[in-house]
């Protein structure tokens, strides 16, 4: 279903002539593609042995970097090949070139999601866990104890969020921080609600499994859980203040007009494009590097590069240079794609293996809500509106995940 509407909303995207639709679209587009790609990462858990998973996700990481790259160069591709227009015909259009563009990454999408569900078999569920589907064997342990500790989280997130609300508002605050206090005050709501199904003997629902395993985490997920949350707000700082940070601090423009501006945010573009490639070429060597050391020290090497890659362009001054900044970050990506979901693997029971890799996106999606709402509020009040600044920030986040990847313990240090 995911490759599906993952699909629709890319051939829909290119089409949305308001701003409204493609932001709509843009939001399903991103909960499709997390709803077709997550069930992956539990795939490669579920059907490679512990000695070949690190090789497992590494693989993932060479195709995300390769099929990147790809994705870059189809319109050139479709201009300069097959003659087909780079400029749009009409005011509020896109050139018909990156419309093909979209086209044929949802064909891909989903022909790649299609041929390995129907050309891959899955293990069948232990016997164990397919007996379970009368609702009193489905009930969770400790009712008692569960149900007070959920209540306890559950008031102190809703009074947190609405606190926050209400700072926000006082101080005039930017409005997007808003999306701060709401997004607390919902989660806790959610809590005080698996609270009353518990009171009410309907602890065999999903939402209070799925909120009790959230508060019951495994212990290497909640070690993770923090070094992904920097690394991930450190990726969206770059995604989102690397082209004015290049087009002002080396360019030395803030015009988009601007013909050096124009020049700045095309090199920007290439940049993106060369640390996917560097990523893939790097996926092959995570897993050498794992074999001699750890997972936990080949992330911490890699996060480093990374940290040490985002903060040096703040020395750059010849746009050249930069390439040498985008090696750094080309690894740090590849290891980000892979050696976490390696290391999580062994640490999850089999029967929640899908489940727990999905909660696991959350420490993606929070970094990206965080950094929306946080970066432009941090730009305008501590760094004087100097965008710079926000990449040098973001390069200290990944540094300071990169310190805590060491913190990780995973079950299963030694990889083959």
């Amino acid at each position: 279903m995911g490759a599906v509407l993952a699909s629709i909303a890319l051939c829909i995207m290119p089409n949305a002539h308001v701003l409204w639709m493609a932001v709509g679209v843009l939001w399903i587009m991103d909960a499709s593609i997390n709803i077709s790609m997550e069930p992956f990462r539990a795939f490669v858990g579920d059907m490679l042995p512990p000695s070949q998973r690190t090789s497992g996700f590494a693989m993932q990481s060479f195709f995300i970097g390769i099929g990147a790259i790809v994705a870059s160069f189809l319109p050139y591709i479709f201009t300069n090949w097959f003659g087909i227009s780079n400029t749009a015909e009409n005011p509020g259009e896109i050139p018909p070139s990156v419309r093909y563009a979209f086209y044929t990454g949802a064909f891909m999408l989903f022909s790649a999601v299609m041929w390995t569900v129907f050309s891959t078999k899955e293990y069948p569920p232990e016997p164990h866990h397919a007996n379970l589907k009368n609702r009193e064997k489905r009930k969770i342990e400790d009712e008692e104890g569960t149900k007070t500790k959920l209540q306890k989280v559950g008031a102190f997130l809703l009074i947190l969020g609405m606190i926050l609300t209400w700072i926000v508002n006082y101080l005039e605050l930017e409005k997007e921080l808003y999306v701060l206090g709401g997004g607390l005050s919902i989660f806790g709501f959610v809590h005080l609600l698996a609270v009353l199904y518990i009171r009410q003997g309907r602890s065999y629902l999903g939402l209070v499994h799925i909120v009790k395993d959230f508060n019951t985490m495994p212990k290497t997920m909640v070690q993770l859980s923090y070094v992904q949350f920097f690394s991930w707000f450190a990726l969206f700082s770059m995604w989102i203040y690397t082209t004015p940070a290049v087009t002002s601090y080396i360019y030395n423009t803030n015009e988009p007009t601007s013909t050096a501006y124009n020049d700045g945010a095309d090199w920007v573009s290439l940049l993106f494009g060369i640390y996917n490639g560097i990523a893939a070429v790097a996926a092959l060597l995570l897993p050498i590097i794992a074999k001699y050391t750890s997972r936990r020290v080949t992330h911490f090497i890699a996060l480093m590069c990374g940290g040490i890659g985002l903060i040096s362009i703040i020395f750059i001054t010849n746009p050249d240079m930069l390439l040498l900044s985008m090696v750094g970050i080309g690894i740090a990506w590849a290891s980000i794609l892979s050696i976490p979901y390696a290391m999580l693997s062994g640490s999850l029971p089999p029967e929640k293996m899908g489940y727990y890799m999905g909660v696991f996106n959350f420490f993606i999606v929070i970094p990206q809500i965080i950094a929306s709402t946080v970066l432009g509020f941090l730009l305008k009040t501590v760094f004087g509106g100097q965008s710079i600044y926000i990449l040098v920030f973001g390069g200290v986040c990944m540094i300071i995940a990169s310190l805590l990847s060491l913190r990780v313990r995973s079950s299963e240090e030694v990889v083959v």
